[in-house]
């Protein structure tokens, strides 16, 4: 059984924007700013956000393989992640493919515009999946259960040709998602991911803690003690 997701609460802001470009909003120009915060309303008009979620359970971890009814993960990262667990979750997230579409036409008339938009449609999906997390935080929190580390096909230790099982799972239709024969998502901007549940887990770690390029990556996200 699985939980379609349709209704999101959020707003986007010129910060967000930026920070979906990758600009640190502190050292942003004024220039990019007013691009930034010109896109807002567009941007909310094109968004079309839905995610569709399911709980399996886990049936056995060997190695760097997750069993479970009907298929099975593999990879070093998803072994990480999973260890412990006694089920999962399992997530497909959209912003729907008009943003998309809308950026494409602009690329060419107007690519500063352009860029400010892919740049909401980037922070716009960071905050649908945050928002299910969310709700998946909640449910589990209600059960007494705790949450582990969220990983993602594609990521390091984890090939992207894994999509495939979370497909036969999920039937990414139902939100408007498929996958093209490379595994890819569309609409591009989508994402898909796991999080573990269970009886003690700890969510502290996070992938790129197990990243070979962890030394030298200025997207690697810290822990932080809040």
């Amino acid at each position: 059984m699985h939980c379609i997701v349709e209704h999101f609460e959020f707003r986007l802001s010129a910060t967000d924007i930026l920070k979906g470009q990758g600009i640190d909003p502190e050292r942003a120009s004024s220039r990019l700013y007013e691009a930034a915060e010109a896109v807002i309303d567009e941007a909310e008009g094109l968004l079309s956000p839905a995610a569709i979620y399911s709980v399996v359970d886990v049936v056995e971890l060997n190695h760097q393989t997750v069993r479970f009814a009907g298929g099975e993960f593999e990879g070093s990262l998803v072994q990480r992640s999973l260890a412990g667990a006694e089920q999962f979750y399992v997530a497909v997230c959209t912003i729907g493919a008009t943003l998309e579409g809308r950026v494409d036409q602009l690329m060419n008339e107007d690519p500063v515009r352009a860029i400010a938009l892919d740049g909401a449609g980037i922070t716009a999906l960071r905050k649908v999946s945050l928002t299910v997390e969310d709700l998946i935080s909640r449910e589990t929190c209600e059960l007494g259960l705790s949450l582990g580390m969220r990983a993602q096909p594609g990521q390091e230790g984890w090939p992207i040709e894994q999509q495939r099982e979370v497909f036969r799972i999920l039937p990414g239709e139902e939100i408007g998602v498929r996958l093209t024969e490379s595994c890819l998502m569309i609409p591009r901007k989508s994402v898909s991911f796991v999080i573990p549940r269970g009886s003690n887990l700890n969510d502290a770690a996070v992938p790129c803690d197990f990243c070979s390029k962890r030394g030298r990556c200025e997207w690697r996200k810290e822990k932080q003690i809040v």
